[in-house]
């Protein structure tokens, strides 16, 4: 990966410059492919971790407080501090509760899962790999009964007026980071529901608006839109959330990283900075230098504003392009993260799941090799294909110069398909 700006920082591998660049390199059909002349300036295109904000060095993380104890007042106080800035540039509400929590935003899921579920019947919502991993959990290691799980394959939404959320609580992912595909808005969940909503957030947060009246339980981690580090996760609890928290205890023992109450009181220290187990305070500092920049390019709607140019450039290109698309099928529901494409070329199409997938890693692995884009691949269990994270940490420059190598990645692999 190469960080902001034309040279990499002294720490990183220098990778060496492709050669014959701007040479002709096949002919497919009646069109000439060339090399492109010009690599993007940064090549980090994972959906997760993520690529740094613009302008990323370690000098960013020279305030962290190393050697120190995270329950030392300067701990507290940069913990406290991320969670305040969370809550400011979120727009989190003031009754909201926030808290740091272990293992990513796996562990900030399995936490609500764990905490909440079986009050009562529970609608089970997915359309990619992660929803359906919680299916999994609810229903193999939780084992509730009254569960209905509402469902739809990759590029597609369920039919969300099928799921209750009336009177039963649900279970859903904002937006689906291995299929490209999200929910538009919210508007599907009842305002005067009894239920609860968890929603699994964390390639959302930051990059779409989240209608926090709607959500009971968000979850995220740091490494996604904001372009954090891993391990850290994220919990935001409404007031009802709370009230089912200190009204309803679970049947089955909880692990002591996924309490939140005590003696049947909240645990308040969690939701101001006094953690359950130790956090990188290295990693809490990077966090914090990501939300003082997300405040510098305005926000939310900054932010918003960045993954949404990303996206649509890719949309214009592919829009242009007979052989590609988006494997979300309608344009209300894609991605403005996760976005995730498909090779639509008869001659790709017409090859068994298994050599499609091969076509898919060899045009991925030219891109790597080449330095142009790195970790673009489909996600193990999603459809072949590419997947091009365009959160706000990266520059619609990058995304430009990044397609003429897509085009003769393709183009390479397709003319050994004859």
């Amino acid at each position: 990966m190469r960080l902001d700006g034309p040279k990499p920082e002294a720490y990183m591998r220098q990778r060496d410059t492709p050669p014959q660049r701007g040479a002709p390199i096949c002919k497919d059909g009646d069109i000439a492919m060339t090399k492109p002349a010009a690599l993007p300036r940064v090549n980090a295109f994972s959906s997760g971790p993520c690529a740094k904000r613009p302008g990323w060095s370690l000098k960013a993380l020279s305030d962290a407080p190393l050697g120190r104890s995270h329950r030392a007042k300067v701990g507290k106080t940069k913990l406290k501090l991320a969670i305040d800035l969370t809550r400011e540039v979120l727009g989190v509400p003031a009754d909201y509760r926030i808290g740091i929590v272990p293992a990513s935003d796996t562990g900030a899921v399995e936490m609500a899962l764990w905490s909440l579920l079986g009050a009562r019947g529970v609608d089970m919502v997915a359309w990619e790999s992660f929803g359906e991993g919680w299916v999994t959990d609810v229903v193999k290691q939780l084992k509730l009964t009254d569960v209905r799980t509402i469902t739809a394959p990759y590029g597609e939404l369920p039919n969300l007026k099928k799921v209750d959320t009336k009177t039963r609580d649900v279970v859903f992912t904002w937006n689906g980071t291995t299929s490209g595909v999200r929910v538009p808005d919210a508007d599907w969940i009842a305002a005067d529901r009894e239920g609860l909503t968890i929603c699994d957030a964390t390639s959302a947060a930051f990059a779409q608006d989240l209608d926090w009246a709607k959500l009971d339980v968000t979850t995220f981690s740091w490494q996604k839109v904001l372009g954090g580090e891993a391990a850290h996760g994220m919990i935001i609890l409404s007031p009802r959330a709370v009230e089912r928290l200190l009204t309803y205890k679970p049947a089955w023992p909880l692990p002591k990283i996924f309490r939140m109450t005590s003696g049947g009181k909240l645990i308040e220290g969690i939701f101001v900075g006094e953690t359950i187990n130790t956090p990188s305070m290295l990693c809490v500092e990077d966090y914090i230098d990501a939300l003082n920049w997300a405040k510098k390019v305005g926000g939310l709607a900054g932010l918003m504003k960045r993954a949404d140019a990303n996206t649509r450039a890719l949309a214009s290109w592919v829009k242009k392009t007979p052989w590609i698309d988006f494997l979300a099928v309608k344009p209300k529901t894609r991605s403005n993260t996760s976005v995730c494409l498909k090779f639509t070329d008869p001659k790709v199409v017409a090859l068994d799941a298994a050599k499609q997938a091969d076509f898919a890693k060899a045009v991925v692995a030219i891109l790597e090799k080449e330095g142009a884009g790195l970790d673009l691949g489909h996600y193990r269990d999603a459809p072949p294909g590419l997947r091009i994270w365009c959160g706000a940490t990266v520059q619609t420059r990058d995304v430009k110069a990044l397609i003429p190598w897509i085009e003769y990645a393709f183009a390479t692999e397709r003319a050994k398909l004859g």
